[in-house]
């Protein structure tokens, strides 16, 4: 693979955003989620962590067309509607400090520099609004690299979260 583009989407932006994934989750645990806003902000977060990964495996495995670039789009606002939601619900119940906010940006910022570094390596296709396999398939070693460290550095976090929340909620600590 010798677009520049995508190579700063696979080896710059995703780990980014493992990294502020991990960054923000810290934040959380911080805070005492369990204790605080509870397992409905956790539920947000596995759903913005599913938003993005279903925007991730469409670019993974797609060739890059009007269709994902139009999907990478949808998944932007969907997950910018669902961050709208988790502070509207979050903020009034815990503190968001100045480091969350700023892990917040990253993790906002990172999927439109995403589709930006999309659009600027299929920018001389023609509009073509099909879904197509990748002609030249990332390296399995990538894919599965990539799947293994989002579920161990994002994924198991956010689960362990939840779970966090979910005994808080049994005992009485967390109301709601």
């Amino acid at each position: 693979m010798h677009d520049p583009a995508l190579s700063l989407l696979m080896y710059v932006a995703f780990p980014l955003w493992v990294a502020a994934g991990f960054a923000d989750w810290t934040c959380h645990r911080r805070t005492d989620i369990a204790r605080t806003s509870g397992w409905k902000e956790s539920a947000l977060h596995l759903l913005m962590f599913t938003e993005i990964g279903v925007g991730m495996l469409v670019v993974a495995l797609c060739e890059i067309t009007t269709a994902v670039l139009g999907i990478v789009a949808l998944v932007f606002v969907v997950h910018e509607l669902t961050v709208y939601a988790d502070l509207r619900y979050t903020v009034p119940l815990r503190p968001v400090g100045p480091f969350e906010q700023m892990v917040h940006s990253f993790l906002e910022l990172l999927p439109l520099a995403s589709l930006a570094l999309l659009a600027v390596s299929a920018w001389d296709q023609p509009p073509d609004w099909s879904l197509h396999a990748k002609r030249q398939p990332w390296p399995a070693a990538y894919l599965w690299g990539a799947a293994v460290t989002a579920a161990l550095i994002n994924g198991l976090p956010y689960a362990q979260e939840m779970v966090s929340c979910l005994r808080a909620r049994s005992k009485g600590n967390r109301r709601g």
